[in-house]
């Protein structure tokens, strides 16, 4: 029960911050698609720097275990053309959707009705997915510091230090 309890006080902080970033708003989203306006992309490399620095802090000191999915090209690529077409389509991503409903965008509720029935789709064709798309390109839990030999630290600084070259690069282009 303390997990659910955790979890649902981290959703409702992530879902302040994204109203407070602004990201669930439509203009800002399309903006993004456009390579118009990149408040979406500031706040997703954020999130991924300030999630990427604390799960491995935690793991350093022993408090996490981490696990990883193994690489399958057929699957990212598969995931990945469904998840653009839809966030072209509609001009939200899953993760904002619920954000604008909130917001009280009612546009918002056609992209949550089609993740749901895309869901069911999805899980209605599996095996034939499976045999002929999604098991293409299986490496194995293969990560970047692996594949490239080096420790992990070097890996996660490096990001950083391209991430905050985007954001200058960014911030010059008035982007």
């Amino acid at each position: 029960m303390e997990m659910l309890i955790f979890g649902l006080l981290t959703g409702i902080l992530f879902g302040f911050l994204l109203q407070k970033g602004r990201v669930v708003r439509y203009d800002k989203q399309i903006g993004a698609l456009r390579f118009k306006d990149m408040t979406i992309v500031k706040f997703m490399m954020s999130a991924i720097i300030v999630g990427m620095l604390g799960i491995h802090f935690f793991e350093v000191f022993g408090l996490v275990q981490l696990m990883y999915k193994p690489v399958v090209i057929g699957e990212n690529i598969a995931g990945g053309m469904i998840f653009g077409l839809g966030w072209g389509l509609l001009g939200y991503c899953p993760g904002t959707q619920g954000g604008a409903l909130g917001e009280g965008r009612w546009d918002a509720l056609w992209g949550i009705l089609g993740m749901l029935i895309g869901a069911g789709l999805y899980a209605e064709t599996y095996p034939f997915l499976m045999k002929r798309v999604l098991g293409w390109g299986y490496f194995g839990s293969l990560t970047i510091p692996q594949l490239i030999g080096v420790n992990q630290w070097f890996v996660i600084m490096a990001f950083i230090a391209g991430v905050i070259a985007m954001f200058s690069w960014f911030e010059k282009k008035g982007l």
